[in-house]
This record gives structure tokens, sequence and C-alpha cells, in this order.
């Protein structure tokens, strides 16, 4: 697990090679070492306190697979909301995340290793019986021959590493006899018709029973993978390989990552985002260590730890070191251009490179490690999780968060490396913010809008496969586990590989492929393992002296981005214009605006970067026009806010963003459209009315449910099975009319959604709502009282009860989330209606999905520089009193418009260079 120095002190040189068992123990060494440093100058966490949470993460983790077992099991995923399993091709599509979905129980196979190292032994025999009983590997159906790797041929071997230990300590498993091995060996001959291509990269997707290319498979078409897919194979198919002695499937992996290796951009020695498989063209050229490329960069060093071969670690440090010149801006990690590295690609970061901290540990390099993962603590606090994405200001930019465990493994090498107890209490916050927000009857649901707290009937495997493992080695002493952990190798999906594989079935010719590097400072390779007389130089306090700095990075500055200096600016150039501070009737910015793409090359990425972010800006400003969607929370017996919906809000009525949430027991009207007088007011009064969509305008509804007493309205829509998993948002328009007579807040939910309330007004009688702008904490007083006395009584109680499916809807399609939209319409169900009707269009999608994008402020409190801007256009308006500000803003479509002829230029120039 730990990365090592190949037979040589911390923080020396390059290595030689070395026998493994000396790598190894280097490793161990380092990691050790740090941590006997760092604790003698801090007050450690108690050992019942850790042993206190340890117990709490076993739990959390019988919560989720128990239930996976009684509700899902054999399906591949538990959908945690509605207490059933995923199965392909019986839900919605949700596009290429389904593809991880093969019908072969991933969740049960990704989690058998996570069962031995939460010492459930007989768990964990159980469950192998089970995967060797019931899964079937040759069904008809089009998987990711990437996800497949890591987390079912992963699952497998790993699971088959710690039965074959178990075997030999004598207890458990004595009647295996490598059925699981063989179970790997059968998947990986079943990927390798995806590497039938000229370059060696495999097909992004494969059928399992049919292959590649014959018309039944339904595959085989496409031209692109990413460079994560193409380079996160070496450790999966070289384990298979050293287990079962058959090199081919190392061997394929080899060529994979040699190809890759061949196409980087030499003069950046970065790599892209997309590759094409035939002609190894890069087709997204713009380069990171989140989402596409991460995990490329994370198995060229392990496969130095697990292989022993110099030539992984060599590429490594060549990419490491372009990465911490162009990526790292700290405490952020950018994407740039491969082949202009100082011109950041986008102005956000995504939420896989939180993965990227724990790999700079076992580079060596901690400081850096300490700062990034600060700031993606900062984040956590201020939204409880890690949004899918964020933008250099700290706005959320995607706001899905699908229980992702990349933060949690940085949070444990970090803490592996410094034994500092703040990384144990981290850990702590994440164990209470996944109980407090995340923990539903039936599992864990992930968060669809960590802005407004709405769930998503989805409980990922790597939710069980790596949270739970990285939380409970955070917390576990080595008595604790039942094995020595210094002995594997965590997979990007935390599969146990043995170290001792390095020295078995050597067949593998290790011809260095590695070529044409670039001078590089001898010190990159002095961080190969952290050296503690470095790290922490007499000064116990060096980690939090690290972090003190970035502790309100999120809370009070106020960054406008992070920009890259170029060498010009430096010398005493003006910084380049920025499309937010661009005013048309300003004449240097006028002639800055001439000047881009003609005067010399650094003029032309300036100029391509302006447009970018107009187009941004452009986007942005359309959104804005648009309000954020509300939560319909369910606070009664038995749910107790565990349940949360995502409305649609209404451009009338009471706004919950400004006013107290509004809190009712709901009630059917009569008739049930609203359109009339209701007949039963009675019931209504005093309580949030349900009203079906139709019939009348929403403003009708509205006041007919007002008059007769309701607090609030929620529409449910008539289309029967409307669903926010695969429809985006709209808000309700008014009628036309003046509508401030209406002053009950009024909310929108999809049939789907709905259907939740009216469950459960079926099964319980009275159902008591909660209408917000965003979900409130739970009531634990309440749900104290109806506690179940065991883990198995809830979960009885979870099996009988009408389990809600909490879809919330976010702005931000969950697959797809570049590419959602928001709708905006009037009630109406005639060609009259609608001709009355004031309708309200959505902003158009974007057709490039890095542009469309929702960004939501985390805090409201940078206001210093937007006073400044705006105290400046005021003072320019006070001095041209005969120029209005509507004609001081020049539309942003013709200033684009006017520099078609740039961008052609601009794309001439990057094709040459290229």
């Amino acid at each position: 697990m730990s990365e090592a120095g190949g037979g040589r002190g911390c923080g020396s040189s390059v290595p030689q090679r070395a026998p493994w068992s000396l790598v190894a123990a280097t490793a161990a060494f380092c990691l050790v070492s740090a941590t006997s440093v760092w604790t003698a100058g801090a007050a450690p966490m108690s050992r019942e306190e850790r042993q206190k949470l340890g117990n709490q993460v076993l739990e959390m983790f019988d919560h989720a697979y128990g239930n996976y077992m009684e509700h899902a099991y054999p399906a591949d995923e538990l959908m945690p909301l509605t207490c059933r399993g995923r199965v392909r091709g019986q839900e919605p599509s949700r596009g290429d995340v389904d593809d991880a979905l093969g019908k072969f129980s991933l969740t049960l196979i990704d989690s058998l290793d996570t069962l031995v190292v939460l010492n459930k032994t007989k768990e964990f025999e159980d469950a192998v019986r089970k995967v060797l009983r019931d899964v079937n590997l040759d069904n008809d159906v089009v998987v990711s021959v990437f996800e497949t790797n890591i987390r079912v041929l992963g699952g497998l071997l790993g699971g088959h590493s710690l039965a074959i230990m178990l075997k030999e300590k004598g207890e458990y498993m004595q009647w295996y006899n490598d059925e699981l091995l063989q179970m790997a060996k059968q998947l990986g001959y079943k990927l390798l018709p995806a590497f039938n291509t000229t370059s060696g990269l495999p097909y992004p997707r494969i059928n399992l029973k049919f292959g590649i290319r014959k018309p039944e498979a339904r595959t085989g078409t496409e031209t692109d993978t990413c460079t994560a897919c193409a380079g996160t194979l070496i450790l999966e198919f070289a384990a298979l390989s050293r287990f079962t002695g058959a090199t081919i499937f190392e061997e394929y992996a080899r060529k994979a990552l040699d190809f890759l290796w061949e196409k980087r951009q030499r003069s950046s020695n970065l790599v892209g985002v997309t590759i094409n498989i035939h002609t190894g063209d890069w087709v997204r050229k713009d380069s990171g260590v989140g989402a596409g490329i991460d995990s490329y960069y994370e198995y060229l060093l392990k496969a130095y730890v697990l292989l022993g071969d110099d030539s992984f670690l060599e590429r490594f440090n060549t990419h490491y070191d372009a990465i911490m010149r162009y990526i790292s801006q700290p405490p952020l990690l950018l994407d740039v251009h491969i082949h202009k590295p100082m011109l950041n690609a986008r102005t956000w970061m995504d939420a896989l490179l939180a993965f990227f901290p724990g790999l700079q540990v076992l580079k060596g390099d901690i400081r850096p490690a300490i700062e990034t993962h600060e700031m993606l603590y900062q984040v956590i606090k201020k939204h409880n999780f890690l949004p899918e994405a964020f933008t250099t200001d700290f706005r959320v930019h995607w706001a899905q968060h699908p229980l992702r465990p990349e933060f949690a493994e940085s949070t444990y090498f970090l803490y592996k490396a410094t034994g500092d107890p703040y990384y144990l209490e981290v850990g702590k916050t994440l164990i209470e913010n996944l109980n407090k927000y995340a923990r539903v009857p039936c599992g864990f649901a992930a968060m669809k809008d960590v802005r407004t707290g709405s769930h998503e009937d989805r409980m990922d495997s790597f939710f069980l496969a790596e949270m739970f493992k990285y939380l409970y080695l955070l917390f576990a002493d080595k008595e604790d586990i039942i094995f020595d952990i210094e002995d594997y190798i965590f997979t990007t999906e935390a599969h146990l590989l043995p170290l001792w594989l390095s020295t078995t079935n050597q067949s593998i010719s290790k011809k260095n492929t590695t070529s044409d590097y670039t001078e590089l400072d001898d010190s990159n390779f002095d961080w190969t393992c952290p050296n503690t007389q470095i790290l922490f130089p007499n000064d116990p306090l060096y980690a939090q002296s690290i972090r003190e700095p970035l502790k309100n990075v999120v809370d009070k500055s106020c960054p406008r981005g992070i920009i890259r200096v170029e060498e010009s600016f430096r010398s005493g150039a003006k910084p380049p214009l920025r499309a937010r501070d661009f005013m048309a009737t300003n004449s240097e910015h006028l002639e800055i605006l001439k000047k881009m793409g003609a005067a010399s090359s650094i003029d032309a990425e300036d100029g391509l970067r302006f447009m970018q972010e107009m187009i941004e800006l452009s986007s942005q400003q359309q959104k804005e026009q648009q309000l954020p969607p509300r939560a319909v929370q369910i606070v009664s017996h038995p749910f107790f806010g565990r349940v949360v919906l995502t409305a649609g809000p209404a451009q009338f009525g009471l706004d919950l963003s400004k006013h107290k949430e509004t809190r009712g027991f709901v009630a059917s009207s009569k008739p049930y459209n609203g359109c009339s007088e209701l007949t039963n007011p009675e019931a209504v009064m005093g309580k949030i009315a349900l009203i079906q969509r139709g019939q009348c305008m929403f403003a009708e509804k509205a006041r007919n449910i007002q008059n007769a007493g309701a607090i609030g309205g929620i529409v449910i829509d008539d289309n029967e099975g409307s669903s926010s998993d695969t429809a985006p948002l709209f808000q309700m328009a008014g009628d036309g009319k003046d509508t401030d007579d209406i002053k009950i807040p009024m909310l929108f939910l999809f049939s789907k959604e709905g259907s939740i309330i009216l469950d459960a007004i079926r099964e319980y009688e009275e159902v008591e709502v909660l209408l917000s702008d965003k979900a409130k904490d739970r009531d634990p007083d309440m749900e104290s009282e109806e506690q179940p006395s065991s883990e198995n009584d809830s979960q009885d109680q979870s099996a009988e009860q009408i389990t809600p499916s909490s879809q919330e809807v976010d702005l931000v399609d969950q697959e797809s989330p570049e590419e959602s939209s928001l709708n905006s319409e009037p009630e109406s169900s005639s060609p009259a209606d609608t001709d009355n009707a004031a309708s309200v269009s959505a902003s158009e999608q974007n057709s490039n999905p890095m542009e469309n994008h929702e960004t939501t402020s985390l805090d409201g409190e940078c206001t210093d520089l937007d006073n400044q801007l705006q105290e400046q256009s005021e003072t320019e308006e006070d001095s041209n009193p005969n120029v209005s500000w509507g004609k001081k803003v020049q539309p942003i479509d013709s200033i684009l418009a006017d520099w078609n002829e740039d961008i052609e230029a601009f794309e001439m120039m990057e094709k040459d260079e290229l």
C-alpha cells in the first residue's frame, strides 16, 4: 500500500534495481518514521475514541452491506431510497454510469476484501461462496472495460489475495482452491478482445458475451477513450499474469501504457484527457489530475511499487515534474492545455482530484498534499460533502456527490505519513456527515445536490469497496487488523494486491521504453519517499503551519480565479484582460482586444482565454435569471427528515430563499386539479395542499388553495412516470397578470417524487413536510424516540415501511451534468390558455459541456471586490452622463461574432504548433 524507494534510504536519489523485499521494507520504514516523528508533538486522539469511531464505521458498513444483501442482491447495486436492486435495463438509462453494471453482482464482488479488512471473515467466506454459486460473467451486456477491470477483476483478485492469506492462517477458507482466481482469469480473457486495435489502446466498452464488433455485440464502433481508461489496467492485469503465469494480460496492459507514454506532448510532458484509440491523436487536449486522467498517474507510480520496474517510476517522475510546474497552483490543481501549459483550460476543479494528495504522500511530496487536502476539507465543511465540481473561487459548479471516497483515501494516507491527529478529526467529520445527511433506512443515498441536501436513489459499489475500508483503517491500530496491511498495495478501487507478486512469474521482458526525457531538476527524484528529517525539521507543528493559512480560504478569502502570470507580466507588463472586467466603452480595453492574436503568441493565448471566459460568462448570466431548486423534506414519522425531494420553484408566491421555511401537514385538494373553488377547505386549512398539474394555470391553483386557507402548495406532475432522474427541472411561471396577491409558497414535483408523498399518506395518513430553499438538519429528538433497539430491527422496520424514492432534481444532470437545462413553463392545458400565459423559456443547452454549468456561491461573503468593481462602474457612468448603462455594455453575442476569424486563426495556430 505504501510507495517504496527501491532499496534506498528515504529521500535519496533515483533507485537502482533491487530485491522487492527491500523495497517494501523501505516503504514501511518511511511511513512509520514519519508517524513517530509527528506524534511526539501533538495530542493524540484517545484509544477509546478511536475504537469508538472504528466501531461506528463497522456499524455503518453493516447498514449498507446488509441492506444490499437483503433488498438488492443479486442485482449489481442497491437503490437505497426504494429498497430494491438496480438491474440493467429495468431502470431508466443513466447513460455511461450504467456501463459499470454487468449483471454480475457488482457490489458483492467489490466488497469482498473490505469484509476481511473489517474483520468480517465469516461474512467473507459466505460472500465468496455466493459469488462462486451465483455470479455469471457470460452475460449479453455491454460494459465499460475500465470499470469492469477496477471493480470486478480487481475485486476478484483482491478477494483471492485475502482468501489464500486466510487459508494459510488455518482457520477460514480451508476449502478454497483458487476459484476466485479462475473467475478472474475467465473475465480477463473476456476483456482481451478490447485490445484489438493498431495502437494497443483498448476499446472503451465490450460485450461480455460477444466481445467486439460482432453485430450482436452492439459495440466496437467507438474511436475515443480516456487516458485513465486505457492507462488504469497494469496493476490488475499484471497481478492476473503473476498469479496465473499467463503473461498475455500484463503484456497487453504494458503495451497500452507504452503507447500513452509515447503520445505525451513532448514539450510539456503532459497527456490529454481523451485519445483516439486508432490514430493516437489527442481528442481533448486539456490536462489535469482529475476525471479522465487521474488513475493513469496513480498506476504509473503503483506499478513501480508492485512490479519493481524502474521505467514506471521514471515516467511518473517526469509527469509529476510537469504537473507541479503547470497544473499545481497551490492549493489548487487546475487543468491546462497540453501544448500551451501556461494557459488554464478551465476555471473549475472536479472532485476526483481529491485522490491526488494521497498520491503525493506515496510520492513523498507532503507539503502540497497538505495544502490541497486542507482546501478540499474547507469546501467539505461548507457543504458537508465535496461537490462534483467547484470553481476557483469556491462556488458550486456541479452540485452532485455520489459518496466518492477519494478524499477519505487522501485523509488516510496523510495520517499514515504524518501521524497528525488532525486527520483523525477530519475522518470523524466524514463519518458524522455520512450518518447525518446520507443515511437512509435502506443504506446510504448519494447526494444529488449538496446545496439542498436532496438525495439520489443510488449507492455505488465503490462506496463499500473504498469508503469504509479507508475510514476503518484510519482509526484502527495494527492489532485491530488480522493481517499486515503493509504487505499489500491498494488499487485505484482500494482492492488489495500482495507485494510478493513482484518476484512471482517474472517472465515479462522489462524493456525500458522510457525515452526522450526533458532535463529535470535532480531534486524531483529526492521526494520519492518521505524523508522525515526534511519534512519535519525540529518542528512538530510543521503540518499545522502549512494548513493554517488555508483555514479561511473558502469562508473569507475571495479569489477571482488563479491565473498564470505570463513572463511578460513578471517583467512589468499589465495583467491580461479578463472577461468579467471588460467594458465596451473603455478605449484601453478595446485596444487590448485589437492586439489579441495579432502581436505575439502571448497575446494570442490571452485572446483565446478571453473568448472562453466570455462564453462562460454569457452562459452564467443567462442562468442567473433562473431560480435555484427548492427542497421538500418529509419530517414526520418514520422519515424524520431523512428523505429530501428537490422541487421546482415558482416565479410567484413566497420566496423561500428570503423567508423562513414553511412546515405543515399535507392534504389533497378537492378537486385535485385545484382549478376551481375547493370543496374541502376544512381539509386543507392550515396545511400544505397537494394539487395535480393540468386544466388551468399554476397561479390559479395557488389562489384557490390560498383562499381555502392553505399555507403552501405542492403541484404534482400529471405525466405519469416523469422523474427528476430523466427530466430537467423547470420553474412555474405566472399567468401574465399581477401575482402579488399570492402570498404562499408553491413548489413543483415530478410524478415519481410526488408519488412518494402520496404513498406515505396512504401508509401513515399524517405526513408532515418542510418546504425550504435547502434541507434542514434532522430532528435527533424525534428520531431517537422511534429508534429501534437493534440494527436488525431497523432493517425489518425499513423493509415494511414505504421507503421513499428521493430523487432530487439538480440543475445539473446526474450523468452528464454539463448538459442539463432548466425549463420554466406556465400551467396550461389548451391553446387558448397558452395564449394567455406568460411563458418563461429556459436557457438553451450549450453545445460545449465545459461552458454549460451552474455556479452557486458557497458563502455570499465575497463582496469587497464586487463593491470595488461596482464603484468603478458607477464612477465611469457618472463621468459620462450622456451614456446610459444599457448602452455601455456591448452584447456578448456581438463581441463573439466579431471574433469568428480570430477563433479560426487560433485553431490553425494550435494545429501548426502540434
